[in-house]
């Protein structure tokens, strides 16, 4: 398909990154501990294969132990076969690859759903990873018809796309909705169709506009009038307060942001990722081994519970936006990311072999305020561990 040059720009990020990128220097004690930690990681899926049932896809902990399962209607349902993915790529064992064969069938209907934000996790994480270690084209329609899906809930009013369809919110809009523009983006460089990238763009700008207060910490959801675009409402849902930072949120921010400056190398986004992340390593309730609290505002902190899921999706997003900033900040981002990685690594974070329902970590936080998944393994911690994991092998030198 012709494509112009507006489209070959917004590729030449991907294309170029390695040349113009700097890498960080690499920690050998870190190099072998991330070995070490996907070797494991390998091993507990292996189990996972076996643990979990045929029609459904694994998502975190009940209460009472056991494993707690989703369908593919459930937002993290695309962690688990992208995460295989990952694992086959680093293993080169064909179990992973037959694994996530097996259970994108379960969720490939799911590039129809017009009802969720969430198409970029559950559609991009493992059929763009199948694409790109693949190479086979039969999961480009699958892509663009979830980026389509996804288009479909754009108000162009507002310029955003909605989050949640429930609830009493008007057309809520959600922090971790900028985690899912990476798709659209792909779906303008593969289609030559600008509307994609234009709704990721239009997006991002009205999240940085409303979203974030004058410290770069970011409100978890903003309540937008439909008919006439202005702000009802900055709330949170899942944080502790309206005017708390809660450590997932500023996560999706911090990776949403870098995402949008690798596929546009518009520098306004490149600037709001560096203020960010220098909110959260500048952060005075960070701890020191730089796994957050789940809610950097939590009252009973140095006892609060740490949200893993949080520092893993930071730890992503810091070894990539070190590429892109000066040598002085580039180091800063890369030497926290080795630290959040060193401490993911360690015992206090990572499960006993054959423990934790087969889950890589341990200690994250879903939802505290509705007691829904605390303290508990995520799909989605272990997906940007394991990217996390992988960008730092192939990142360092």
């Amino acid at each position: 398909m012709k494509k112009n040059l507006f489209f070959t720009l917004l590729l030449l990020p991907a294309l170029l990154m390695q040349t113009y990128a700097q890498s960080g220097k690499a920690d050998k004690a870190l190099l072998t501990k991330a070995d070490a930690a996907l070797q494991f990681a390998a091993r507990q899926y292996k189990g996972m294969m076996a643990h979990v049932p045929d029609s459904v896809l694994p998502r975190s902990t009940n209460k009472d132990g056991s494993l707690m399962t989703s369908n593919s209607t459930w937002w993290t349902s695309g962690f688990y076969p992208g995460t295989n993915w990952y694992l086959f790529e680093y293993t080169k064992d064909p179990a992973f690859k037959n694994e996530a064969l097996k259970r994108m069938a379960l969720v490939k209907k799911e590039q129809y759903n017009t009802h969720t934000h969430d198409l970029g996790f559950m559609m991009y994480c493992p059929f763009g990873n199948a694409l790109r270690i693949t190479k086979d084209t039969a999961y480009t329609s699958i892509l663009l018809t979830s980026a389509k899906s996804l288009s479909t809930r754009f108000n162009p009013t507002i310029g955003c796309i909605k989050s949640w369809d429930h609830g009493t919110w008007k057309f809520p809009v959600i922090i971790d909705n900028m985690m899912n523009l990476e798709l659209l983006n792909w779906a303008t460089r593969e289609s030559g169709d600008k509307r994609f990238a234009e709704i990721a763009r239009i997006h991002a700008n009205t999240t940085m506009k409303n979203h974030f207060r004058p410290d770069y910490s970011s409100y978890h959801v903003i309540d937008y009038d439909p008919a006439t675009g202005k702000v009802l409402e900055r709330r949170t849902h899942q944080g502790l307060a309206d005017s708390s930072a809660w450590s997932r949120g500023q996560a999706w921010g911090l990776y949403g942001y870098t995402l949008m400056y690798r596929d546009t190398k518009d520098k306004t986004y490149l600037e709001e990722a560096r203020h960010i992340a220098d909110f959260i390593l500048n952060n005075p309730h960070m701890p020191a081994d730089l796994v957050p609290y789940w809610d950097y505002d939590a009252p009973d902190i140095p006892n609060a519970l740490r949200d893993v899921s949080a520092a893993a999706v930071t730890a992503s997003a810091l070894l990539e936006l070190s590429r892109y900033t000066s040598k002085a900040d580039g180091k800063r981002y890369w030497n926290a990311a080795e630290k959040m990685l060193t401490s993911l690594c360690s015992p206090a974070y990572l499960a006993k072999e054959g423990e934790n329902n087969h889950f890589i970590l341990m200690h994250s936080v879903g939802s505290l305020p509705h007691k829904s998944e605390v303290d508990v393994p995520l799909t989605y911690a272990d997906y940007y561990f394991v990217e996390a994991l992988l960008r730092y092998k192939q990142w360092a030198k």
